[in-house]
């Protein structure tokens, strides 16, 4: 049997270069040989989306239309909704006995955001609730609900799926083998910069190059992307690696990469003819993902049947799982017991 693999995304906004080189060309990759679940985390959006739920309805379907538009194959993974499986809420609550407040907070990504949090709504921490320092619990409940063997992620969530694998530890400690542990699968590219020259292209960070852009935003954002800041003529040596748009360049395989590199050492290419060229790339590069996407939007029903039937897929095997995390709690009271 094919292992499981389970990864999320949550729906706040339209697929981003960030996404698709970040996560989704390795679950691309991964589809074939593994049982593949892709869970729109709405739930987990809500936990700083709360008060803008229209925001997370919103983006479900134009998630789903940009993962399927993307390239995977309806046929091969599962793409389901995390609220529609009741029993993510219910290991949610289970698992909250087994996990200290005080080793959620010590959790090093739950720090870095509550310190964000804190810095953009002030240092008293009121604005942090318990839903999101909690949020490591509901994900391990996702994983675990559909047994998940691996979850792909980036350096930096290492330490959410670390947090997964002892809530299973405790549990089977506890009540006896019940749960897989899961393994954590490090994605390539696993952090992509953005236009501004972050480390990590962001939503919030208005430094996304979004894969639905039209063209003329995707012309704009290339053009005031950041370049070598000492490059002030246009005849001046550059240094390529400092500059965003040969970083794009290479992102997207540009077939005359080399040309764009050995020019931009030598001062032979100004800045603004190197956006243009990165420009028309990127319309060739993302020519048959907006051909794909235009096909999803005027067939919805054949996207919400694909959610649906995931979902259904989906509850399935947590249905299953529940099964035997109640039978190990002893709480199966209205089944047989050998």
């Amino acid at each position: 049997m094919k292992k499981t693999i389970l990864t999320g995304i949550r729906p706040t906004g339209n697929l981003h270069f960030g996404h698709l080189f970040g996560a989704v060309s390795n679950w691309i990759k991964l589809q074939d040989d593994y049982d593949t679940f892709i869970e729109i985390a709405d739930v987990q959006a809500l936990t700083d989306n709360f008060n803008n739920p229209e925001k997370v309805r919103d983006h479900v379907l134009e998630l789903t239309i940009d993962l399927l538009a993307a390239g995977l194959d309806s046929e091969k993974v599962h793409i389901f909704l995390q609220s529609e499986i009741k029993e993510i809420a219910e290991l949610t609550v289970f698992y909250s006995n087994l996990v200290t407040m005080a080793r959620l907070y010590r959790n090093p990504t739950v720090k870095t955001e509550i310190a964000q949090k804190k810095a953009l709504f002030g240092n008293d921490g009121e604005s942090v609730t318990y839903g999101f320092v909690g949020y490591p619990v509901s994900q391990a409940a996702d994983i675990t609900a559909l047994q998940g063997d691996l979850v792909p992620v980036g350096e930096d969530q290492l330490p959410l799926i670390e947090q997964c694998r002892e809530i299973v530890r405790k549990f089977n400690h506890i009540y006896g083998e019940t749960l897989k542990e899961p393994e954590p699968y490090l994605s390539e590219n696993a952090r992509i910069k953005g236009l501004d020259g972050k480390e990590k292209m962001g939503k919030s960070l208005g430094n996304a190059i979004y894969l639905k852009d039209s063209d003329e935003e995707l012309k704009k954002k290339i053009m005031g992307a950041v370049t070598d800041p000492k490059k002030i003529k246009k005849d001046d040596k550059a240094d390529p690696e400092v500059c965003m748009v040969y970083y794009y360049h290479k992102l997207i395989k540009n077939d005359n990469i080399k040309t764009v590199c050995s020019e931009c050492k030598a001062g032979k290419r100004g800045c603004v003819f190197c956006k243009q060229e990165l420009y028309q790339k990127m319309l060739e590069y993302l020519k048959p993902f907006k051909e794909k996407r235009k096909y999803y939007e005027e067939h919805i029903d054949e996207v919400k049947k694909i959610l649906q039937d995931g979902t259904s897929c989906a509850r399935e095997k947590a249905e299953n799982t529940m099964k035997d995390v109640k039978k190990s709690m002893k709480i199966d009271y209205f089944e047989e017991r050998g």
